[in-house]
């Protein structure tokens, strides 16, 4: 009996150690070298939390790729080859919110599935040169006294020409002038005069660079006999002032676009001595039309040499 008691009081000790065994493994201040190994529950556990966490990766990628799929579709028609920095503004290859995506665009001309393509503005065609309207063709011609002094650096702007400083065939023209105004002769012989009623002046001329006051002038005498003048026109409105004069005759000065246009007719006479006249004609042409002018005697008052004479032309 004192051996069955022994036995059994030696046993209580091993059933207690057990249970201070099984307590130790919800023990989290013992050591993990003390700590029991997972059981099969906490092991299904872990499995279904990381099939979870799977489950979440996955739901985040198809989410990812619905977004570019739609950025895609919903995208226009640039190059697909074209980078962000070549052809477009910066960023424009790549979907807002997804940087390191490359977004796909279709080719030029296609049409995005399922949704319209989007409508292309009208390409801009080169500018067409305006042209400048037809010149019509105008001719206005007055007549009045010419000044006791006249400047021909001042009314002679673009052109001028004086006859007989030096003879009857000496001509001064304008230094650096356009060279518009054409003496293309006429018709009797040319005589030189030096008792002009008016005189002349310049501070530009060639081969005679300036002159204070020049007499002089070329006539043609006889019925019939004339100068003929051509000016060359610009497009531009220009003025054109001649200043001939008569002497026992009647003259007649004849103006004229080569083009076609509109023409006048002007006319002074004197009978018994010399008269003088500042024919002015406004013109306007198209380019490379002539203004032509023909000053005739047309009728002479004495067998001794009644005549037209010419002293300057200018032309502004």
């Amino acid at each position: 009996m004192a051996e069955e008691d022994l036995t059994r009081q030696g046993a209580r000790p091993a059933r207690h150690g057990r249970r201070e065994a099984d307590g130790a493994s919800a023990d989290p201040t013992l050591p993990p070298s003390a700590r029991p190994g997972p059981t099969r529950g906490d092991l299904r556990r872990l499995l279904r939390a990381r099939r979870r966490r799977r489950r979440a990766v996955e739901g985040v990628a198809v989410l990812a790729c619905l977004v570019v799929l739609v950025a895609y579709l919903a995208s226009g028609d640039p190059d697909p080859g074209r980078e962000a920095t070549g052809g477009g503004p910066p960023g424009a290859g790549r979907p807002s919110g997804l940087p390191g995506v490359e977004a796909r665009y279709p080719g030029p001309g296609q049409a995005s599935p399922g949704l319209r393509p989007r409508q292309r503005p009208p390409s801009q065609s080169a500018t067409p040169t305006p042209t400048a309207p037809p010149v019509r063709p105008t001719l206005d011609a007055t007549l009045a006294e010419v000044p006791a002094e006249v400047d021909l650096t001042g009314v002679g702007s673009r052109d001028w020409l004086h006859w007989g400083l030096r003879g009857a065939g000496s001509t001064v023209r304008k230094r650096g002038g356009t060279g518009e105004i054409r003496d293309e002769g006429g018709r009797g012989a040319v005589g030189g005069w030096d008792d002009n009623q008016e005189s002349f002046r310049w501070r530009d001329g060639t081969p005679v660079e300036s002159v204070g006051g020049s007499p002089h002038g070329v006539y043609r005498c006889g019925a019939g006999s004339r100068f003929t003048l051509a000016v060359v026109a610009d497009g531009q409105p220009r003025t054109v002032r001649l200043f001939a004069g008569v002497w026992m005759a009647r003259g007649r000065l004849d103006a004229r676009l080569s083009d076609g246009g509109p023409n006048r007719t002007l006319r002074i006479e004197d009978r018994h001595t010399s008269r003088s006249a500042e024919f002015t004609l406004a013109f306007q042409a198209p380019r490379g039309a002539r203004l032509v002018l023909t000053w005739t005697a047309e009728e002479v008052f004495t067998a001794d040499c009644g005549n037209v004479g010419v002293q300057a032309v200018a032309l502004r």
